[in-house]
């Protein structure tokens, strides 16, 4: 009997920190912790998919540790640009939504695909040429694997929820998306290359 009340009085305890992580003070961490938290968790997850079907040897923690950081800069860009999309296109009737779906996919996963590339050429400091490179060969792909995955996600996103609950849901449904991120990131797509991801950290 002890132990129900224990258990029925921890509930409300655990709603309250809930809803301060989701409040208009705490919102813009709890949005870049998810991302950091998944951006990391991806990548290990991938990494221990390479190890396991021998395209690598042993686990590259520099690698780790920039996927992590990039969700960072990247969460934060989620987070602005949500609250940027609601302002500007507010409301939540389905001619509003597909509108809202259009412009995150035309301009919000391109903003977050090249936040996400230029983070990590910062952390591995490559040069220009390099970053540009990389881009071209690479962030086309994250582009079209976007618009597979994310409008009938975006959809219950933007017609379902309120915009505070927008990067949880996000970071929910890319986990598989950012062990596929990673991939992409460190894969060589050179010619004449294997299909071998690039240890480049």
């Amino acid at each position: 009997m002890t132990t129900q009340v224990s258990k029925m009085s921890i509930i409300p305890k655990i709603i309250n920190i809930f809803n301060k992580m989701f409040s208009n003070k705490y919102l813009l961490y709890t949005n870049v912790g998810l991302s950091v938290s998944l951006s990391g968790l991806g990548d290990l997850m991938e990494q221990k998919y390479e190890i396991v079907s021998g395209e690598e040897k042993e686990w590259n923690l520099i690698r780790t540790r920039n996927m992590t950081l990039s969700g960072t800069t990247v969460g934060i860009a989620c987070h602005y640009w949500y609250s940027f999309l609601d302002r500007t296109v507010p409301g939540y009737t389905v001619r509003i939504v597909m509108k809202k779906i259009i412009v995150d996919q035309l301009i919000g996963s391109p903003l977050c695909i090249s936040t996400f590339f230029a983070t990590l050429g910062v952390l591995e400091g490559v040069t220009m040429e390099e970053f540009i490179k990389e881009i071209k060969a690479k962030a086309w792909r994250l582009y079209v694997a976007e618009w597979m995955i994310w409008p009938p996600c975006q959809f219950l996103n933007f017609y379902v929820l309120s915009t505070k609950y927008r990067v949880l849901f996000d970071n929910l449904v890319s986990l598989g998306y950012d062990v596929y991120t990673s991939r992409v990131k460190h894969k060589d797509y050179s010619q004449g290359s294997t299909d071998k991801s690039v240890n480049c950290d």
